[in-house]
This record gives structure tokens, sequence and C-alpha cells, in this order.
């Protein structure tokens, strides 16, 4: 017959399984459910802690960079003392489970010799109270960490923790397989993603337009349109806002296209009133009119062999537009006061920032002509439409006035790359250019800052009616900014970096790579 000791102590360990039994499932739910090492480490430690009555613990795994073990998820601890907690392999009781690949059981830290408390989390009298257990993390023949917990200290340790000391070797096990697998899944993931970004590299360095500074899906579809159009005859009609780089994308084609040696001329249709655009276009011959003292050759005839690009084609009036469209379709012409039939061998290509479409339904635009020049439309996105450009952009007119100016501004702080990209660009590259002259001339220091950029970007009023960035854009704007402040402030050092901004190498290169930063640029020669 059972004693009633016996009776309680079963009784007692059939809670003890059934506590950990249901501890197990909670882990396992938690390791099956993410793809985030981290976030599932940290809540098998939040469950170890609910359920086990853990005071604190930590997950500590080798670095494979430095060698040295990293408290890579704690519970109960610090941010400051989790940083402390390093150790080198081999070093102190964690060191010695990670060596040995076996489990230590600490009754009262206190009186352990080889804890070194390096968190600084526990007092004497904490010592003296706690028990701690740790266990290594195996993957397959190699220990990669170990798994540790502090508990309060009962006369009944022994036998309490042989049943947590074996628990927690199966936790750990659990822990080692979701190492691998994220490991694994990671890796996978990276390599498609570095795979990717070698991909749109190499697409956007062929598409690429080194006259335009963008890296904008927007841009490269502009890319990919110029690289389509540019080695045919057919006439382009650029269309956009002003100030988007119509004429940057006019030059491009004509670089760009068969007729690259012949000249390239611009006629700003706005600028000149009818009576002298006409002459300007067509040329004009001796005593055609007052002041025609000799023959003049035109802009149609100046082109030949080459690019005519006329600006602001919306503004040249009816009577213009008649003999504009007899050239564009017969490719023959006249100069004022002439009669002779002049041939030309030009590529056309005009630009607007106005709703050709509107003219034409109201009349102030000829349809024939609208269709002769609207082969081949492309157009320009407007600055808040390309916001990943914005920096870029900032960057390269930087640049541009620190050689004109002899200064030597050598960055845009985080808060005005904020206000820079927050704005909404009415006056859209032409207003961002004058924009980066402005700050560059009035900057005394070697950082472009908030008060150095216009009170327009600076009030609550310039944001204008668009969206304002979502929170997880600019979480990862600012985000990136801290990155490439730390690299640049530890010369492409990543594990330097990833100690200033208190976090670990492994997550600062997984940043690295999704934000597409090159540490090397950092580097010092």
């Amino acid at each position: 017959m059972m004693k009633n000791e016996d009776i309680n102590t079963l009784t007692g360990n059939q809670d003890i399984e059934q506590k950990n039994l249901g501890c197990l499932y909670e882990i396992t739910k938690h390791l099956a459910s993410s793809h985030n090492l981290q976030e599932s480490l940290e809540k098998i430690m939040a469950t170890l802690a609910s359920i086990k009555g853990m005071n604190s613990g930590t997950v500590t795994i080798v670095n494979p960079a430095t060698g040295e073990l990293e408290i890579e998820v704690a519970h109960g601890i610090t941010a400051d003392a989790r940083r402390r907690g390093k150790y080198k392999v081999g070093e102190g009781i964690t060191g010695k489970v990670v060596v040995t690949g076996e489990p230590i059981m600490v009754p009262q830290i206190g009186e352990e010799p080889l804890f070194l408390n390096r968190t600084r989390t526990r007092g004497d009298e904490e010592k003296k109270k706690s028990s701690f257990l740790c266990v290594p993390i195996k993957a397959g023949n190699q220990c990669i960490g170990a798994l540790s917990i502090d508990r309060e200290y009962k006369n009944n340790f022994g036998a309490q923790s042989e049943y947590d000391l074996r628990f927690l070797t199966v936790v750990s096990g659990l822990i080692a397989q979701t190492v691998q697998r994220v490991r694994i899944v990671n890796e996978e993931r990276d390599l498609l993603r570095r795979e990717n970004i070698k991909l749109r590299r190499e697409l956007s360095a062929k598409n690429r337009i080194e006259e335009i500074i963008g890296n904008s899906s927007r841009m490269q579809e502009v890319f990919d349109m110029v690289h389509r159009v540019a080695e045919s005859t057919a006439t382009v009609l650029l269309r956009g806002e002003s100030g988007t780089g119509k004429t940057l994308v006019a030059k491009a084609l004509h670089a760009h296209s068969g007729r690259c040696d012949g000249p390239f001329i611009v006629v700003n249709c706005a600028a000149l009133p009818e009576t002298l655009l006409e002459s300007e276009l067509f040329g004009h011959e001796k005593g055609a009119f007052t002041g025609a003292i000799a023959r003049k050759k035109g802009r149609f005839e100046l082109a030949q062999g080459g690019t005519l690009f006329l600006d602001e084609i919306s503004e040249i009036s009816p009577a213009v537009q008649v003999k504009l469209l007899n050239v564009v379709q017969e490719r023959t012409f006249q100069r004022v006061g002439g009669t002779e039939t002049l041939q030309t061998d030009i590529r056309l290509v005009a630009a607007t920032n106005r709703d050709l479409e509107a003219g034409v339904k109201d009349g102030t635009f000829r349809e024939d002509l609208y269709y002769r020049l609207n082969v081949f439309p492309v157009y320009m996105p407007p600055l808040r439409e390309r916001r990943t450009d914005i920096l870029l952009l900032a960057e390269h007119f930087l640049d541009r006035y620190n050689q004109e100016n002899n200064k030597t501004v050598e960055r845009i702080s985080t808060s005005a790359i904020d206000m820079l990209i927050q704005y909404h660009w009415p006056g859209n590259v032409r207003e961002l250019q004058n924009c980066m002259e402005r700050a560059v001339l009035i900057c005394d220091e070697n950082t472009i800052k908030a008060i150095h950029l216009p009170p327009t970007l600076q009030s609550s009023d310039s944001i204008g009616s668009d969206k304002a960035l979502s929170l997880a854009t600019s979480v990862e704007n600012f985000e990136r900014e801290l990155i490439i402040d730390a690299l640049k402030k530890h010369k492409g050092n990543q594990t330097k970096a990833a100690k200033h901004l208190d976090t670990s190498l492994r997550i600062i290169n997984y940043k690295i790579h999704s934000y597409n930063i090159n540490p090397k640029q950092f580097k010092t020669g």
C-alpha cells in the first residue's frame, strides 16, 4: 500500500508533467507560427516566465563574425544589461556550457565562482535567493548557444531542477531546430534578395541615362521609353509639369539617337511673339519685313541632320500652327518672304506643361497638329510621385554646388532629409535644385540642417494636399539614415555600427541588404 508521502510525490510529479506539457504546447505554437527568430524567442521566454516561474532568462547565441557569445533575447533584463552580457566561448557558466555541451545547475549563484554577473542585474541578496539553470543549444554536433533561466532558490532545488533541466533541454532542442530553419529561410531569402538587387541593378544600368538622375520606378519607365524611341525618327511629345526635366530628356533622346553628331537646336515657343517666332522657325529672306537686312536661316535649317526641340509648344499661335503642321507632315517649308520650297531632315521633339486635349476642345490648339505631335508621348512624373529620387537628386546638387562655390559641405542631416521628402515640390526638380543651391551657400558647417532650407519647407502648410508619408515609410527613412550615420562614423565597419546602434550584427546586415546600402562606400582609402 502506497504511503501518503509517495502519493503526494506522485501527484506533484504529475502536476509538473502536466505543466511542462502545457508549456511545451505554447512554445511549439510560437515556434511554428513565426519566421522571425527574435520574435519567436521573445515569446518563448515570456511563456517560461508565466508558466515556469522564471524570474529572468536569456538565449545566448554565438556571433559567427566575432566568435563571442551575445545575448540574442533577454527577459527581465534591461537593454544596458543585455549589451554588457557578452562572453567568450568557455568564459563563465554560459561559456562553459557552450564549450562542453553539457547543462549546468547552480543552486545559489552567489556561491558559484564561475558566475561572472556581466549583466550586473543581481546584487548580493539576489545572488543568495536565485538559482541558475543553463542548457546548451545544439545544431547537430555543434553547440551554437545556450538557454539559461534564473528562478527563486528553494530547499527542494535538486528534485524540482532535475525535471526543469530535462524540460529546458527539450526546449533548447526546439530552439535549435527553429534557429536552423529560420537561418535557412533567411539565407534563401537573402540570396533571392541579392539576386533581385543584382538583376535590378543590371536592368537599371542598361536603361540608365547618365544625363538624368533617378532610380525610381517612374523614372525607369521614362528611361525605357527613351531607349525604345531614341533610334527612330518618330516625333516625340514630352508632357509634364514645369521643372520635371523635359529638356534633359529631349537632350537624351538626341544623344542616344543616330543623329547625335548633328546639331541640337532649342526653341522656347513661349519666349517669342508670333511675328518673331515664325521667322525664328522658318527663317526669312532679305527685305521680307522691316529690319530684314539679310537672309537668315531658321531653326529648321540650322537643325538639319539633327534634332529640333520645340519647348512649350502649346503657346504658339493658330497662324504658326498651320505652317508648323505643314512642316511636320511634308517635311518642307518656305522662308518668310520667300518662294523656294526647302526640304528638312530633322528629328522633332516637342514639350508642353499644358493640357493639349483641353486646348483642342476649346479651339486654341489644332486637332490635326495635336495628332501629328502626339505620335510617341512620354510623361514626365512630378517630383512628388518619385520621392525615392529626392535624396539622390539632393546629394547630386550638393556635390555640384560644393564644386561651384568651393564649399565642403559633406552631408544632409536626417531632419533636413525628412523635410525634403515630405515637401510637395510644386516646382519639381528645378525647385529642389534652387533649394539645394541656397542651402549650400548659407551653410557654414559640414552638414546641411533643417534651418538651412527655405522657410516654405519648414511650415506645416508646405506639405500641401498630398498624402503625408506613412508611418512605415517614415520609420524606414529614419532607420536607413541612422544606419548610414553609424557606418559613416565608423568608416563602414558594420560590427562597430551595430554596437553604436545597440543592436546585433545580424540585424544590421539584414537592414543593410534591405535598404540596398553599400558599406564599402564609407570606408576611407
